[in-house]
């Protein structure tokens, strides 16, 4: 609605209300699905010292003039398996923490380097496995913890902001991101001398992936076919006329059942199919079982708010296959749509 409105329209500033509403939710929604591990991450390969790096301009932006931000990035540092979005995240958290902690200013750290955790650290620390890690910590000047206090910080809704300052997700969100990635989390911290968190990701020994052609990330429309599967209405509804606008054709279905009907009878290829990984009835990943010989060509993207344990470890939705997190905004849809048609057939 916003995009087809006049710049002036009465209406647009409660529209950009009701928008800025909805993703305060959805952000809320995904902390939440972080803590309890099941939100579905979409990793890749990662420098850190690049994601710092990248990050470096915006955070000065966001912690202000009052703080002195340093960097000591350890250039031999290697490189993790993560999901780019949500480490990101975790460095945005700790960040903002750091900054609400020194309120008269004071100075943040970020540093990376390579660490190996042998089995007496683990004795100790009975959360965290032997083994070869890169290790990001933010460190502050700040007001510092008491232990009761830094027993509790990792709860949801926990926070010592005040009221309206704080949701008390932040660090929920990151200790679940971190646990589902394979690592730890410690903090550090005394009361008037400041606190340091230490993420501790596995290591892994492979090149960091290419990014996406900057060409194809603009070009965000087509004129390719696409089936798109979908069994709530309101989702199914809006996809679709996303993706009409972008210059798609688009044959849209409820069920797997319903899908299959209308494949059978369609003449002319099929490009894409966009469906829910879960539906009543089969799944995503069994109808592209069933449609793959009639439309070999057909390329297939995922889309689902979260999978649980048995979904995501279980063989249900491999780690491969494209894959979208709702709830997704036009850009995020059509930019998916459009790296998983260009992308080489699996």
């Amino acid at each position: 609605m916003l995009r087809g409105m006049h710049p002036d329209d009465p209406l647009r500033t409660r529209l950009e209300q009701v928008r800025s509403a909805s993703e305060r939710a959805a952000g809320l929604t995904r902390q939440l699905l972080a803590f309890s591990r099941k939100q579905v991450l979409q990793p890749a390969v990662i420098d850190v010292n690049v994601l710092v790096a990248d990050m470096e301009k915006m955070l000065r932006r966001l912690i202000g003039e009052d703080l002195d931000l340093g960097t000591r990035l350890d250039p031999s540092t290697g490189n993790v398996r993560a999901d780019p979005s949500q480490l990101e995240q975790i460095v945005m958290n700790l960040t903002v923490n750091a900054r609400d902690a020194m309120p008269r200013g004071g100075k943040l750290t970020i540093e990376t380097r390579n660490v190996e955790i042998n089995e007496a650290y683990t004795r100790e620390h009975p959360y965290t496995a032997p083994g070869f890690y890169v290790m990001l910590s933010v460190s502050d000047t700040g007001t510092g913890m008491d232990r009761a206090t830094q027993a509790r910080i990792f709860e949801p809704f926990f926070t010592t902001k005040a009221q309206g300052k704080g949701t008390g997700l932040g660090l929920s969100m990151v200790y679940g991101v971190v646990k589902q990635s394979g690592g730890s989390i410690e903090v550090y911290s005394e009361p008037g001398r400041g606190t340091t968190f230490k993420v501790y990701l596995p290591r892994v020994f492979t090149e960091v992936q290419g990014k996406p052609d900057s060409v194809r990330a603009e070009r965000l429309g087509g004129s390719e076919t696409i089936l798109l599967v979908e069994d709530e209405e309101a989702v199914r509804t809006l996809g679709h006329r996303i993706l009409d606008i972008a210059g798609y054709r688009v044959i849209d279905a409820s069920s797997a059942e319903e899908a299959l009907e209308v494949a059978k009878g369609h003449r002319g290829p099929l490009h894409l199919m966009v469906t829910d990984t879960v539906m009543p009835g089969a799944s995503g990943p069994e109808l592209a079982r069933l449609l793959a010989p009639l439309f070999p060509g057909m390329k297939v993207l995922y889309v689902s708010g979260y999978a649980d344990e048995a979904v995501v470890h279980h063989g249900l939705l491999k780690r491969t296959e494209a894959f979208l997190q709702k709830p997704f905004g036009p850009d995020a849809l059509l930019r998916r749509v459009r790296e998983v048609l260009d992308s080489p057939k699996a």
